[in-house]
């Protein structure tokens, strides 16, 4: 038992680090590969990583009829929305930036379980929310946002449709009466998201992809350790560990995101970053506290 907690804390801190390590790996990917087609060469990788671990596992299977629904739920608004939108929005803003963004869907959770799911939420949930909005205004406040360049808040814009659509996700995976496990699905979800990615790839590409060996080993670490091993860690993890655990240590990875883009990117944490990710994070964090 000692062993086995052991070596799920080792995935929990690897999964912080190499989902920490993705957002300035995935700007710099980005220097020589269209968004779209950067979206689809690292879904087919993950794809094909999938089925030969589940083939290894001997758990490699059709998905039940009842769950045809988080097949096509989660394959839309988390492999293709998702990924497309953090993406093609990336491209426009820093790498840290991105990362605090993306990790704002627990913000829009909250309420969305409110409403749709009629779960309970508390008014110190509901405060936990409110600083993290307050942080997302922060960001966005007229003397450390150029509101003029339209580039730049298309950016952000898109990173937050993705933080919503990653939202919106959580909320049917809640709901949703599984047959199948998340492992076994996800194939097919992968699936679902390059039927509707790679005609939009090869309808709007915006410039040719320039094939190096950077780029080789950027596309198969986003695809294997970022989609694939991230997908099957982040299972296990969630199966062991406590819930507020799990929850804390992903609290952790955009800010290891901000941490991986000053190093590696020269990317400055301006004051109004830092005081925007510091509210975000509490909110966050009160949110953890109060469902324990």
């Amino acid at each position: 038992m000692h062993r086995l907690m052991s070596s799920v804390w080792f995935l929990l801190v690897a999964l912080v680090v190499i989902w920490g390590m993705t957002w300035p790996i995935m700007k710099m990917g980005l220097i020589w590969i269209d968004p779209l087609w950067f979206t689809v060469v690292r879904l087919l990788i993950a794809l094909f990583s999938l089925i030969v671990l589940l083939l290894f596992l001997g758990r490699f299977k059709l998905p039940h009829k009842e769950d045809m629904p988080i097949v096509l739920g989660v394959g839309i608004l988390q492999f293709a929305c998702l990924t497309s939108l953090v993406n093609l929005g990336l491209a426009e803003v820093s790498a840290g930036r991105a990362a605090l963004l993306s990790y704002t869907s627990p913000l829009w959770v909250t309420p969305g379980a409110h409403f749709f799911l009629k779960e309970q939420v508390s008014s110190k949930i509901m405060v936990g929310v409110a600083v993290g909005v307050c942080g997302l205004l922060v960001l966005f406040n007229p003397f450390g946002f150029d509101w003029s360049d339209q580039t730049v808040v298309k950016g952000n814009v898109l990173l937050l449709l993705a933080a919503l659509c990653w939202a919106l996700s959580i909320l049917h995976v809640r709901k949703h009466q599984w047959k199948g496990s998340a492992l076994e699905l996800a194939p097919w979800q992968i699936a679902v998201a390059l039927l509707i990615v790679i005609p939009l790839a090869y309808w709007s590409e915006t410039r040719p992809t320039v094939w190096s060996n950077e780029l080789l080993v950027i596309v198969l670490y986003c695809g294997i350790l970022t989609t694939a091993f991230g997908q099957w860690a982040s299972i296990r993890v969630a199966q062991i560990l406590p819930a507020v655990t799990v929850s804390l240590g992903f609290l952790m990875i955009p800010l290891a995101g901000i941490l991986f883009s000053a190093l590696w990117l020269g990317e400055t944490l301006t004051l109004t970053l830092g005081v925007g990710t510091l509210l975000i994070t509490l909110g966050l964090l009160l949110q953890i506290k109060r469902r324990v």
